[in-house]
């Protein structure tokens, strides 16, 4: 999984021509610790997404672009527009995960 460092590589990341899934997290948050606990299990199983993280306190601007309030939040993007979103309250599960990753 990418570790997203600079505006320029999110920009490249977001316009990927398949799905492309982004974990907005930041170092402090519980909730995101929760998801490091499964979340690898979840991207082996689906290999066909390209998958990137990023620090929601490092990026707040890009955050705000997206609407990302809490966090975890998984974000999915093709061709370098948000087409799916999966709010931190719904992210505290990898079956919960599983299911919107599933609906895509």
């Amino acid at each position: 999984m990418k570790n997203i460092k600079t505006e320029q590589e999110y920009r490249e990341q977001i316009t990927q021509e398949g799905l492309t899934v982004g974990i907005f997290t930041t170092t402090w948050c519980p909730d995101c610790k929760r998801l490091d606990m499964f979340i690898d299990e979840i991207t082996q199983e689906h290999q066909d997404k390209q998958w990137f993280t990023i620090d929601r306190d490092e990026f707040p601007e890009i955050s705000d672009e997206q609407t990302v309030m809490g966090i975890p939040s998984l974000l999915v993007f093709k061709n370098g527009e948000k087409v799916a979103h999966l709010h931190s309250a719904n992210a505290k599960t990898p079956e919960a995960v599983n299911e919107f990753l599933n609906d895509l």
